[in-house]
């Protein structure tokens, strides 16, 4: 399973709803099961991003699904990181010329 990196920011909707975002959390979290996606972890952050999430996916068209699902909702906005692993990195660096 590919891993990623979400950074995401709250939306004026979102910040209206604030004492909803641990539902919203749970919620998200199953529907992102739905698609295939598990949430790994979750943070709420301070500085230039509210929130990061750790997400798995079985590939990039999933990931991009569930992030384009996220944006929907109007609650919050992103981007979306693929990530690599050291033994990811160790097999793309062994194919290096």
């Amino acid at each position: 399973m590919a891993r990623y990196v979400a950074l995401m920011n709250y939306t004026q909707e979102g910040l209206a709803g604030i004492k909803g975002a641990l539902e919203r959390l749970e919620q998200n979290a199953k529907g992102f099961e739905a698609m295939g996606v598990k949430l790994i972890d979750f943070y709420w952050v301070m500085g230039q991003y509210d929130m990061v999430a750790i997400l798995e996916a079985p590939d990039d068209e999933t990931a991009a699904k569930a992030s384009l699902a996220y944006g929907m909702k109007g609650t919050g906005r992103g981007m979306t990181l693929r990530a690599f692993t050291p033994a990811e990195m160790k097999g793309i660096i062994a194919k290096l010329p």
